[in-house]
């Protein structure tokens, strides 16, 4: 079956829009930046779509020009967020409710590189090797920026600075027993 070029687009929407516009609003801590930049990922994918080779890593070609964009929306320092008060003021109905918004405002003081690999990794369920292909990095640098990821996260959600990792001591064991 012949694919006309708005049937192949059609197609792209219809199985990655929810993915990437999960991913653009964890790393951009808003659903209108989200909105933006999945839009404008988008179109920079239409444009350029002659670069995929494999049409099987779509999803990670499309993830790594929504990230591109993402960044370019991200604006230094924490996000604030409005009527912080009032909410604390009311009730909430669900106390896993509260654990869930926490973690996202707590997404939302740790550093981009950080927040993209817990996207991945917990939100979307992304193997670690599908998102070094989207990140383009190696799979090792994946595990290791996940375990920073997670300390940052830990940290954030505690309110304090994430604390540096130690420096392991050298221990020295004697090759024969004295």
């Amino acid at each position: 079956m012949i694919q006309t070029a708005e049937s192949r687009y059609n197609q792209w929407v219809s199985e990655h829009y929810r993915f990437l516009m999960r991913s653009a609003w964890a790393l951009t801590g808003s659903r209108a930046v989200a909105e933006d930049v999945v839009q404008d990922c988008f179109t920079s994918a239409w444009k350029y779509r002659s670069q995929l080779r494999q049409p099987e890593l779509a999803r990670a070609w499309l993830f790594r020009i929504m990230r591109r964009h993402a960044l370019r929306h991200l604006v230094p320092g924490p996000q604030s967020f409005d009527n912080d008060d009032e909410a604390a003021e009311l009730p909430s109905p669900d106390p896993g409710l509260d654990d869930q918004l926490d973690v996202v405002k707590a997404l939302t003081r740790i550093a981009p590189i950080h927040r993209e690999v817990l996207v991945l990794f917990y939100f979307d369920d992304m193997p670690t090797a599908q998102m070094a292909e989207a990140l383009d990095i190696a799979p090792g640098t994946v595990l290791s920026r996940l375990a920073r990821a997670r300390a940052a996260l830990k940290s954030a959600l505690d309110g304090s600075r994430p604390e540096p990792s130690p420096v392991p001591a050298t221990t020295v064991f004697p090759l024969r027993k004295t």
